[in-house]
C-alpha cells in the first residue's frame, strides 16, 4: 500500500486509481451520512477524488493516505452542505411501507439517527469518524486538525448530549 501512495505521489495514474478505488465505497458511505442523497454522495466521491488527485504530492505521511482521503472527503461533503445550505437531516434508510411487526434493529437505526442529527457538525463529525469509520483518537484528531484532546472533549460532550436527549425522549416508553 506505501509503495502505491509513493508512485501515486510521482504521478503514476494507474496507482493513484487503485488507490482510490480501495477506499472509495468508504468515502461514499461517509458522503452518503453527511449529504444524505444518492446524486450528492457521487459528487462528494467525485469532488474527493479530484481533489485528492490534485494533492497528492502535498501527503507527507504515506502512511496517513487512508486519514488524509477521509479529510478530504468530510470536508467536501460539508462544502456542498454550505453551498447548498441545508441542514443535515438523518434519514433512516429504510423509507417506504412498513407492516406493524416493525424489526427493533431498525427502530434502533432510526433512534440512533434521529439523536445524532442533533449534534452539532464538529460533534457528529468526531461521532461519526470514531463509531462509523473506526479511527482512533489520534486519527480522529489528524483527520480533522484539532488537537487530540479538542478531539476526546467533544466526543464526550456529544455523547453526554445523545445519552441525555435518549433519556428525555419517549424512546423507549
Amino acid at each position: 500500500m506505501l509503495e502505491l501512495v509513493k508512485k501515486a505521489q510521482k504521478g503514476n495514474d494507474k496507482a493513484f486509481l487503485a488507490l482510490f478505488q480501495e477506499y472509495e465505497q468508504e468515502i461514499y458511505r461517509m458522503a452518503f451520512v453527511y449529504v444524505k442523497n444518492q446524486s450528492d454522495a457521487l459528487d462528494v466521491v467525485q469532488e474527493t477524488a479530484y481533489r485528492s488527485f490534485k494533492t497528492i504530492k502535498n501527503l507527507k505521511e504515506p502512511k496517513y493516505f487512508k486519514t488524509w482521503l477521509i479529510r478530504i472527503a468530510v470536508n467536501c461533503s460539508l462544502d456542498l452542505l454550505r453551498k447548498q445550505k441545508k441542514v443535515v437531516q438523518l434519514k433512516p434508510e429504510f423509507e417506504g411501507d412498513f407492516s406493524d411487526d416493525i424489526n427493533e434493529d431498525i427502530d434502533l437505526e432510526i433512534t440512533v439517527r434521529d439523536l445524532i442529527k442533533r449534534l452539532n457538525e464538529d460533534e457528529k463529525s468526531i461521532i461519526l469518524l470514531r463509531f462509523y469509520q473506526g479511527l482512533t483518537f489520534k486519527e480522529v484528531s489528524e483527520t480533522l486538525d484539532i488537537p487530540l484532546g479538542t478531539a476526546k472533549t467533544v466526543l464526550y460532550r456529544a455523547l453526554d448530549k445523545l445519552r441525555k436527549n435518549l433519556k428525555g425522549d419517549d424512546f423507549y416508553e
